[in-house]
């Protein structure tokens, strides 16, 4: 009885040129050959294009980064999944600007038929700026609560969610009355809720801690309340369409 082996798929990687220079740390360049070259650049990990130059993030440590960034990832979700109109986003690219391409780690965004600031291009990218953008940083701790936080205010995210995992510490930074980012206080119950995605509750203590069961509960009880359902209705009246 004869058997037929079969090869393994190859990894899906990047396709080469040796016309197109690769990808590298600190080159300056505008958004569209940053995108080229990142197309282009085999094995890539994350890179991102802020103010014109390129920064490549270092490999992820799951303490540091894989597992915190599941517990802002899954409370995304969650809300997005119960929030008509309203779609979470993982990792993917976002041309803000002629000189600025970011990789943000978690955002939420308002479909464009609906109001929504940002729309997918024809080359599958985000452009514009998504409504809420969240980083969880170790090692880019210096560039996420400096360059990021300004260029984030200046392409107009409306909220910034920033957990600095190192310092046991989540900053989240929403515009106020001048345009200007300022951090958002805990309520009475301890609590920090959104303005730009009304129900969005959530437990900054319980988030460090990374204990799931309280995130859980905190965001439930944000989007069983009356602005959350006033949200819902707001948006519900335009049709929605294809996935923009």
């Amino acid at each position: 009885m004869s058997t037929t082996s079969i090869s393994p798929e190859p990894l899906m990687t990047r396709s080469t040129d040796e016309n197109v220079p690769p990808l590298e740390q600190g080159d300056c360049l505008n958004a569209s050959e940053f995108l080229r070259r990142y197309d282009f650049t085999p094995d890539l990990k994350k890179a991102e294009l802020i103010n014109g130059v390129v920064y490549m993030s270092a490999a992820v440590r799951v303490d540091q980064h894989a597992e915190p960034d599941s517990f802002i990832q899954g409370l995304l979700f969650y809300y997005a999944s119960k929030t008509r109109g309203v779609r979470s986003l993982t990792n993917g690219i976002v041309r803000l600007s002629p000189d600025n391409v970011v990789q943000p780690d978690a955002a939420l965004r308002i479909l464009s038929e609906l109001g929504g600031q940002s729309r997918i291009g024809t080359d599958g990218y985000l452009r514009g700026a998504p409504e809420f953008v969240a980083e969880v940083s170790a090692s880019t701790v210096s560039i996420d609560a400096r360059q990021k936080l300004q260029l984030y205010r200046q392409a107009g995210v409306r909220e910034y969610l920033l957990w600095r995992v190192r310092d046991n510490a989540v900053d989240w930074w929403t515009r106020d009355a001048d345009d200007e980012f300022e951090l958002i206080s805990a309520d009475a119950d301890g609590l920090h809720r959104s303005r730009a995605f009304p129900g969005l509750c959530l437990d900054l203590n319980a988030l460090v801690a990374e204990d799931g069961a309280r995130l859980i509960d905190v965001i439930q009880l944000g989007l069983a309340s009356p602005e959350h359902a006033a949200f819902v209705e707001a948006l519900k009246p335009k049709e929605i369409g294809s996935k923009t």
